[in-house]
């Protein structure tokens, strides 16, 4: 690990910051891998910092994810701690929050301090740990949830498993208010999910596949809220794709009960017509709606019912991807393409602009996990992301440096790409190899 504190003064670029309403073009100064000001007097910047041109991009807080599978230990042929971070970084994200689907799974003291050992070495991205709400991620018996908040844990979650167990997510609710810490549940009733492929709906009727239906995901939604008013827990549900679900959390939401939901950008912009292929690339989890489910999800993102945008990160090795369909398992490499699908698919919509962006992607998720980051006011770690919003490029998977190779954006022409990428002031991410030896 390098130990230098960097000192850098980025000019030319449109700042973006929702945690301060700042949008213009400003420059600013890091000093010692820290936020000394935005527009600094010319005389309060030392002669020995680096110079970078952001003319005609977007400055903004580091991006921050709210569930990355990286599947170490126990699955390092799906990703690794290093690959995920490089991935992570070449999205833009500075912080992700590490899902406990590993094996053995993170429900114990030791676990944590794994992930956050190898994710020092990797040297790249923050990387945050969920702890197991439950022993074994098997819904039986609660983790041990002091010792993983002692341990290091950010929140917990048997995501991107359930948890079916209504006692056990009350229970869990109180005892996490002790530490302030949230629970992130992935909502859905297995008994009506179980064996399902795609969305349940003409499509899946007409191919002849077991379909995931929208009950599953809104009966979860329901219960979960309740619980959550019941007992005053930090919840946060996600990510949702169904309009059933939106449905329920913004009435909640209007009732003054205090949770939070997210949406991966796959739900924003393909539907399950793309099953017609057969090509498991499509088979993602949320799975693939219907039009009109997304015609809901979007709007919600645009009017705040859905808090953040999680990239939805659920890698696996090219040779799973491979089967058929059906025994194909779930999974997608995305945090490499999920800004740049939001802002492709989500600018235009009501008014959502790139303001609304960077607080879903950023400044929203941070505050979710309670976690450093989404902000780029003084003296904060200089986390940050530099973006071109008019950058054309085509998504091919096997260029991206995640393990995973698997994406359903395949061939699709984005609009907008991050350019490079700061964790503490140091360039750990650019998009042009001349620039990155500048590092």
């Amino acid at each position: 690990m390098q130990n230098a504190s960097p000192s850098l003064l980025i000019s030319g670029g449109r700042v973006i910051d929702p945690s301060q309403s700042i949008d213009r073009i400003a420059r600013v100064l890091v000093i010692d891998g820290q936020i000394e000001a935005i527009d600094p007097a010319d005389g309060s910047i030392p002669d020995h910092v680096t110079h970078i041109d952001a003319t005609g991009q977007i400055v903004a807080p580091g991006l921050v994810d709210l569930g990355v599978e990286l599947r170490e230990p126990g699955f390092e042929e799906d990703e690794t701690i290093a690959s995920g971070s490089d991935a992570a970084l070449a999205g833009g994200f500075t912080s992700i929050l590490a899902c406990s689907s590993t094996s053995p799974c993170i429900d114990s003291h030791g676990a944590v301090e794994f992930v956050r050992q190898k994710a020092v070495q990797a040297d790249g991205v923050r990387v945050h740990v969920i702890g197991c709400l439950s022993k074994n991620r098997d819904a039986a018996q609660m983790a041990e949830l002091g010792l993983l908040h002692e341990a290091g844990a950010v929140a917990y979650s048997d995501a991107p498993r359930p948890m079916p167990n209504d006692a056990l997510l009350k229970r869990a609710l109180e005892y996490a208010r002790m530490f302030n810490l949230p629970i992130i549940n992935r909502p859905n009733v297995m008994t009506l999910s179980e064996g399902g492929i795609m969305h349940e709906g003409q499509v899946s009727l007409v191919l002849g596949l077991k379909g995931l239906p929208t009950e599953a995901e809104d009966l979860a939604v329901a219960r979960d809220v309740r619980i959550a008013e019941a007992t005053n827990g930090r919840l946060h549900i996600g990510p949702v794709s169904t309009m059933g679900a939106v449905d329920l959390i913004r009435r909640v939401k209007d009732r003054g009960i205090q949770i939070t939901a997210s949406v991966c950008p796959h739900n924003l912009c393909l539907d399950d017509t793309e099953l017609r292929s057969f090509d498991a690339r499509f088979k993602v989890h949320p799975p693939l709606r219907s039009p009109r489910h997304i015609e809901t999800l979007r709007h919600a993102v645009a009017d705040g019912v859905i808090d953040a945008i999680q990239s939805g990160h659920m890698p696996r090795a090219r040779e799973k991807k491979m089967d058929d369909l059906v025994e194909s398992p779930f999974g997608l490499a995305s945090l490499e393409t999920t800004l740049s699908t939001v802002a492709t698919f989500m600018l235009g919509v009501g008014s959502f602009g790139w303001m609304d962006i960077i607080d879903r992607l950023s400044t929203a998720p941070a505050r979710i996990a309670g976690v450093a980051g989404g902000t780029l006011s003084i003296g904060v770690p200089a986390d940050i992301t530099i973006i071109d919003p008019n950058q054309k490029w085509v998504v091919d998977g096997h260029q991206f440096k995640s393990h995973c190779v698997s994406t359903p954006l395949d061939n699709v022409e984005l609009t907008s790409r991050v350019t490079q990428t700061f964790v503490g002031g140091r360039r750990r991410f650019a998009l042009r190899p001349d620039v990155m030896q500048l590092a």
